[in-house]
C-alpha cells in the first residue's frame, strides 16, 4: 500500500497576495487554482502561483501547519517564502 502524502501550500499572485491552503494532491489542486476552480478568493485576486511547499505524511500534521500558517502575520509568511524561493516563482509541479 501506497503512504500518502499531504502537503500545505501557499499561492501568491502577481502582486503577491497570499493564500495558504492544504491538499492531497499538489498537483490536481494547483491547477485546480490556475484554472479558476480553486474558491472565491483565489479567483477574484488571481492567485494561483505556487511559491511555497511543504509535505507531511499524516494529514493532522498538515491540517495543525496549515492553520498555524494562517495564523502567521504576513512578515512572517514572507521569512518562510523568501529563503526558499526569493524570486517567487512559481514552483512548476505537473505543468
Amino acid at each position: 500500500m501506497a503512504l500518502r502524502s499531504y502537503w500545505v501550500y501557499i499561492l501568491a499572485s502577481r502582486t503577491r497576495v497570499l493564500y495558504v491552503g492544504v491538499t492531497n494532491d499538489l498537483v490536481r489542486r494547483v491547477a485546480e487554482h490556475r484554472v479558476g476552480k480553486g474558491g472565491a478568493f483565489t479567483r477574484r485576486y488571481h492567485v494561483h502561483r505556487l511559491v511555497y511547499a511543504e509535505e507531511y505524511p499524516d494529514v493532522r500534521d498538515a491540517i495543525r501547519r496549515e492553520k498555524a500558517l494562517k495564523g502567521w502575520t504576513r512578515a512572517r509568511k514572507l521569512s518562510l517564502i523568501n529563503p526558499a524561493n526569493p524570486a517567487w516563482e512559481h514552483l512548476a509541479v505537473g505543468r
